[in-house]
């Protein structure tokens, strides 16, 4: 049995080195198309879906390309993104992908947003890639391997107190904005900074890269949050296990960070995020 396990490792291994480079090209291509229509806002359709919530033309067209390259590359698997129906699958893998994240940043020309496809297995996410085009920085990894920005690997922060650094802060539509009060007064009664940028995905980037110590949202939608949570487990990182058989339907609560400063992220959050009457 251990012989026959060593034998299929190899394939399974060739697989998911497949699916990082197809991933990791395939953002890079469409974070060109998306830079095309940041450099021409003056031109560009912009919708309201909600109170803070913005697509673009950018966003549709960008999640278009993405969904036809998976479609021909991977034409048996499924497809989740933010702006287009979802695709059922035969194979148990599913791509799920933003476009865009961090739309109301780039529709109004501020360089801080991102493409992002994950590939998940039966729940579990395997490949996961954030490429920030305005930086040219592509965040990416595969479960086991590590997680590199542009070739060289990084690791979540070491730091054990919140006031070596920052933590990343989200603001959910789906949750009361009172509980983001609470969350940052108390981590800044703790001596602690928060950092917004409106990229949750690209936060949780910063955070796998040591750049921030962790990032906290109430509610993440899986294609914004996947692939970023793998990276922080990739780099050494520690996040909140999210529900296999829920989290693309219905998201789920992030809390990511470094192993030392993990616990005390955990304890903001659940004193944070109480139900409020």
């Amino acid at each position: 049995m251990e012989h026959f396990s060593s034998i299929t490792s190899v394939p399974v291994t060739r697989d998911l080195d497949d699916r990082m480079h197809f991933a990791i090209d395939l953002a890079r291509r469409a974070g060109e198309l998306g830079l095309k229509y940041f450099r021409d806002l003056d031109n560009l359709t912009v919708e309201s879906k909600g109170h803070q919530d913005l697509v673009s033309e950018g966003d549709r067209e960008v999640e278009l390309f993405i969904r036809a390259a998976i479609a021909e590359a991977y034409p048996q698997d499924g497809i989740v993104g933010e702006e287009h129906a979802a695709v059922a699958g035969k194979t148990g893998h599913v791509w799920v992908i933003d476009p865009i994240d961090g739309t109301a940043n780039f529709v109004r020309g501020i360089p801080a947003w991102c493409v992002v496809i994950a590939c998940a297995r039966d729940g579990e996410t395997i490949v996961g890639v954030i490429h920030e085009p305005s930086t040219d920085e592509t965040f990416y990894g595969r479960r086991g391997a590590g997680a590199f920005v542009n070739g060289k690997p990084i690791k979540a922060s070491n730091a054990a107190s919140l006031t070596e650094g920052s933590v990343g802060t989200g603001l959910s539509n789906r949750a009361s904005t009172k509980n983001v009060v609470i969350l940052i007064s108390l981590l800044m009664a703790e001596g602690g900074v928060f950092y917004r940028n409106a990229s949750g995905a690209l936060m949780l980037a910063y955070t796998a890269a040591g750049r921030l110590l962790g990032y906290i949202e109430e509610h993440m939608n899986a294609w914004d949050c996947l692939a970023g949570m793998l990276l922080v487990e990739e780099a050494g990182g520690t996040v909140l296990k999210a529900d296999p058989k829920t989290v693309l339907g219905q998201g789920t609560q992030v809390i990511a960070g470094g192993k030392r400063i993990f616990p005390t992220l955990q304890l903001l959050a659940k004193s944070s995020f109480l139900p409020t009457r």
